[in-house]
This record gives C-alpha cells, sequence and structure tokens, in this order.
C-alpha cells in the first residue's frame, strides 16, 4: 500500500501516518494540544481540591458525572469460548540451531536476518489490535492516578509531616519530579491511543499519613509497572512497545526511589515479575471514584478482592523503624519461608471502580491453593480454608535463577483453584482460575 507520509511531533516522535489515519491525524495534531491543557487543568482541579480537603482521603482531578446508579461492568463483544486453549509449542518454537553461526543472508552489512519491525517499514505508533488498545488504555488510567496521587500529596500534607517521616525538601522536589514524569507518560499514551483515549478521573486512596502515602506509592508503582511488563512482549504494535519501554524504565525507578523513602531495600530481586491486564485493573480499580460521563471503559476483569490479615508493616522491620535511605540491609526479614499468612476474599458481584460500574467476578471454582508471583517464579502453597471466605497458607521456601530467593520485594498473590503450571510469558492462563486477588504482599 502506497503511504502519504505526515509527521506529526506531538510528543518528539515522528509517526508515519497512512493515508486513511491523515484525517484523524490531523484530529490528533490538533489534539495533542488538548492533552496538554487537559492535564494542565487536571493537575490545577487535583491541586486546588488536595488542599481545600487537606484532612481527607480523597483527591479530586476532573469533573465528573457519576453513573453509578447503572452498572455497565466490562466492555465485551462476540465471545469466542470461555478461555483461552492450552496449546502446545508451535512447530518452529525449536527450530532455530542457536549454534552462534549464521544461517541466513544479511539483509545489509552487519545487520543479521529476523526480528520484528527491521524491515525498512516506517513505523506507525497506533494500536493495531482491540489487545493494543486495551492494554494501552489501561496504562493512561495508571499514568493518571500517578500524576494525581504524587501532586496531591505534595498539597495534602504539611513541610511537618513531611519533615517528621524524614522527607526533606529534597525529597520532596524528587516527588514533584516523578509527577512531572508522568505528565509526559500521559501526554505519550494518550496521542498513541488518539481522540478516545481515556480521560483522568476522580480518586479516593486509603492512606492519611505521610508514612502510608509512600508505602501506597511503593505498592501502586509496582503493580503499574508488573502490569506493562505482563502484556508489553505481546503487543502487535511493536513501535509502541518500544515508547512504552521508554517509559516503564522511568517508573521501575520510581518504584525503588518509594521502597528507599520507606528505608527498604530499593531492588531486593533480580528479575521485576509481570501481571496479567486483570490483576492489573483490580488493584487500581478501587482507588478510581468516578470518571467522566463519555469515558472509555476497559474491557478487563475484576477479580474478587483479597486481603493479607497479617502483611508485614514496610516500615517496621523487627521493630526497628526504617528512615528514608539509599540502602538497608534488614538484619530481621519482613517475612521468612514457613510463615503463616493469613487471607480473606470477598465473593464476587461487587460494585467497584469508577462509579462503582464495574462488577467483580471469578469463573474458579473452589479455592484450594495460593499463587506466589515473583521473580521468574509462579509457585503454589495449598490453601487451609477456614470457611468460604477465609483461609491460611505458608510462605515457600523457593528460589530463582542464581539461589535468591523467589519470594521477596512488594509481590503478588491469589487464591486459585488448582495449581496451574504457567510461566512469565503465558501467565494470564491463570485468570480463569482465580478465586480472588491479587494482593500485594510485602515480602522484603
Amino acid at each position: 500500500m502506497l503511504l502519504n507520509i505526515r509527521y506529526l511531533a506531538f510528543f518528539g516522535v515522528a509517526v508515519a501516518i497512512p493515508d486513511e489515519r491523515v484525517r484523524q491525524a490531523s484530529a490528533s495534531s490538533s489534539r495533542s494540544s488538548s492533552i496538554s491543557s487537559i492535564l494542565s487543568s487536571f493537575s490545577s482541579a487535583s491541586s486546588s481540591s488536595a488542599s481545600a480537603s487537606a484532612s481527607a482521603s480523597t483527591s479530586t482531578s476532573t469533573t465528573s458525572n457519576s453513573t453509578a446508579s447503572n452498572p455497565q461492568g466490562a466492555i465485551n463483544t462476540t465471545i469466542l469460548a470461555p478461555s483461552i486453549s492450552h496449546l502446545p509449542p508451535g512447530p518452529n518454537a525449536t527450530s532455530y540451531p542457536s549454534d552462534g553461526k549464521l544461517h541466513a543472508p544479511e539483509p545489509a552489512p552487519y545487520t543479521p536476518a529476523g526480528g520484528l519491525g527491521t524491515n525498512g517499514s516506517e513505523p506507525v505508533y497506533v494500536p493495531q489490535s482491540d489487545f493494543d488498545f486495551e492494554s494501552l488504555a489501561l496504562v493512561l488510567y495508571q499514568e493518571y492516578i500517578e500524576l494525581d496521587l504524587f501532586r496531591s500529596a505534595l498539597k495534602r500534607f504539611s513541610v511537618q509531616e513531611f519533615e517528621a517521616e524524614g522527607i526533606n525538601s529534597e525529597y520532596r522536589e524528587l516527588i514533584r519530579f516523578m509527577s512531572d514524569q508522568e505528565v509526559g507518560h500521559a501526554t505519550m499514551v494518550a496521542n498513541i491511543l488518539g481522540p478516545k483515549a481515556p480521560q483522568p478521573c476522580n480518586y479516593s486512596y486509603p492512606f492519611t499519613t505521610v508514612g502510608s502515602f509512600i508505602d501506597y506509592s511503593q505498592k501502586s508503582t509496582r503493580y503499574g509497572e508488573s502490569g506493562v511488563l505482563g502484556f508489553l512482549a505481546h503487543l502487535n504494535s511493536r513501535p509502541a512497545a518500544s515508547l512504552l519501554s521508554q517509559s516503564i524504565t522511568t517508573e521501575s525507578r520510581q518504584q525503588a526511589i518509594f521502597r528507599q523513602f520507606k528505608g527498604l531495600f530499593p531492588m531486593p530481586i533480580y528479575f521485576v515479575p509481570g501481571i496479567p491486564q486483570s490483576w492489573h485493573w483490580t488493584l487500581l480499580a478501587p482507588s478510581i471514584s468516578s470518571c467522566p460521563s463519555n469515558q472509555t471503559r476497559l474491557i478487563w476483569q475484576n477479580f474478587p478482592a483479597l486481603t493479607i490479615g497479617n502483611n508485614p508493616n514496610s516500615s517496621n522491620s523487627g521493630g526497628v523503624f526504617n528512615t528514608p535511605a539509599i540502602s538497608h540491609n534488614l538484619s530481621n526479614p519482613l517475612t521468612y519461608p514457613g510463615r503463616e499468612v493469613q487471607l480473606s476474599w470477598e465473593l464476587p458481584g461487587k460494585p467497584v471502580g469508577p462509579d462503582k460500574s464495574y462488577i467483580t467476578n471469578t469463573t474458579a471454582g473452589a479455592p484450594k491453593f495460593v499463587a506466589w508471583v515473583s521473580s521468574l517464579n509462579v509457585t503454589y502453597s495449598p490453601l487451609k480454608t477456614i470457611n468460604n471466605t477465609s483461609g491460611t497458607t505458608i510462605q515457600p521456601n523457593t528460589t530463582t535463577l542464581g539461589g535468591a530467593p523467589a519470594i521477596n520485594g512488594t509481590m503478588f498473590i491469589a487464591v486459585t483453584d488448582t495449581d496451574l503450571v504457567v510461566t512469565p510469558f503465558n501467565l494470564s492462563m491463570i485468570n480463569p482460575h482465580v478465586v480472588a486477588g491479587p494482593a500485594l504482599y510485602q515480602a522484603g
């Protein structure tokens, strides 16, 4: 197909636009300034709201018309099967010899054959499937809430409250800069998505102190990062994936910084786990109180909430309060193999998320196991049920490559009906078996 190439500079990337997208691209080009305006208004509104209600636990971003009286649930279309079938590897999955030799002509000097998006075609930074759009839209929901979270906290808490937690003026400036990063991230994703990109919403947070804000932030940035890592390799749009890779590495640094603000070891794991989009949405949605009435909705599942009754306090190790530091080598770990973990979970059918317009759902059977998702591992431990909404399990003793504990850092657990064998690339196959969760376990 012949292309009429136009270049848009709305987020500093040259974007090739096919003929049929020129009109839409023009709208997106003019929209880039409106997105900046939206984000500017969003920031101003969140700041004024937080200032006006410093003692409240909610933050308001943009005007939102509630639809709470009419729950709609996740969007859907024709459903072809109750779940994705588990298939063997493809016929050519192991055909490449991996012997260090070249096995095909070089397309150009110093260029090995193969790869995706390497044939010289002009990249187009747009979604190329429903999977792409829905995944990127979820990312935008995350970027918006982080922007609101960081800026509203700086307005809500006093200098004295921050200083009491060891968050001095330079640390506060770092939080402010991280909020500026979210402006860039949100603008980038919004422009990839186009005119139907989700808009900023109103948010309600569970924290009331600076310490609990820092803890909420290190957990929010964990599932924000892991949520992207879970789908990044599956995107049809490799150009969009290349941009998202650059933003998610920043998110990883944010998570480490908030761990340092809590006095935790900044990166106690060898590998950062990815999680399915529905896990990410389950954790994110409860903090979104309402959205504009014309908001772009999502397809992802909301699982019943899972609560860890004895989740460790990230600020306290062995009775010692951890102050902000580049690193602390904790002599008394937060958790250990063999520790009993107390769990409770909700039944499905609860309205959650924006305007309470999504409904929790599960297709799983009776709860039998707890899945521990960390590093390269998915490890199961038996669940000892107390009743149909509570039980206990024992923290496993397992390691990852290199001998490091697999259960460490800020990680994910979920209650399941079976111990299905999955790996990082096909972790979403576990979704039909999730009874409740995920929850974030503060293992280290």
